[in-house]
């Protein structure tokens, strides 16, 4: 546990000794807030809710986690200090896992910073609370997913790049497969019951009923499966990585 913890609070600490996080965060929040006002009309739809903010998330997560996952593993593989982090006495999952929450935690702080947001909406209306928490749970959760998903690509190899563009098909793939446009166009050939499986391994499907402030027991399980499943994936490769 105490290497866990190391491990977390070292790299929260390295996402703000240098200018990197600042410009993750201004970016995130400028397309936040430029996403819901401009393409979400959020002005124009009259009404007091975060629906426009929440609807472009996925969308906007796709690209943002990859950036910040995309150092997790590969930078160390690349300059070599990943053979010093694995000769420490800390187990690899406990590096993995200390990897992981400290970028979760990161980006849970570019969420909290969005708190303008729903100020907003509190000062024009009277919207539903409960909604605009379960919409920031989700999110959170979805960033979670898609965190785990770009950290196992970040292990598989030493170049950035490489490893942002397959995160980023990755996420992708597991939100556009729940839109409703690629379940009907699935639909026009495939049997309804293997429709109704693709939409449940969607992030967005699970996304939306969160969303909707329903929280239900498969949501939470799709997200931990999702979550545990990359994440024990990239914990064979530097296991084997660190064998070898």
């Amino acid at each position: 546990m105490n290497g866990f913890w190391a491990v977390c609070k070292r790299e929260l600490k390295g996402y703000f000794v240098t200018p990197v996080a600042y410009v993750f965060l201004v970016i995130f929040l400028f397309f936040a807030g430029y996403l819901t006002f401009t393409k979400g009309d959020f002005f124009k739809m009259q009404q007091a809710d975060m629906r426009a903010f929440f609807s472009f998330m996925p969308l906007l997560f796709v690209f943002m986690v990859p950036c910040t996952t995309m150092r997790l593993w590969s930078e160390e593989r690349k300059t070599g200090s990943i053979e010093l982090l694995l000769t420490l006495p800390i187990t690899v999952p406990q590096a993995v896992l200390g990897k992981f929450f400290a970028a979760w935690i990161f980006l849970g702080i570019a969420l909290l910073l969005t708190f303008p947001m729903p100020l907003t909406v509190c000062w024009l209306g009277e919207p539903d609370i409960g909604l605009i928490v379960m919409g920031y749970l989700g999110t959170f959760l979805m960033a979670g997913g898609y965190l785990a998903v770009g950290s196992f690509f970040s292990a598989i190899t030493k170049n950035q790049v490489i490893s942002f563009i397959l995160a980023v098909v990755a996420c992708a793939i597991l939100m556009y497969i729940g839109m409703p446009s690629t379940l009907d166009f699935l639909a026009s050939f495939l049997p309804l019951g293997l429709v109704q499986a693709v939409e449940n391994m969607s992030i967005q499907a699970h996304f939306e009923s969160i969303q909707k402030g329903v929280l239900e027991a498969k949501d939470i399980l799709y997200y931990v499966i999702l979550m545990v499943g990359w994440i024990a994936a990239g914990m064979i490769i530097l296991e084997e990585r660190k064998a070898a």
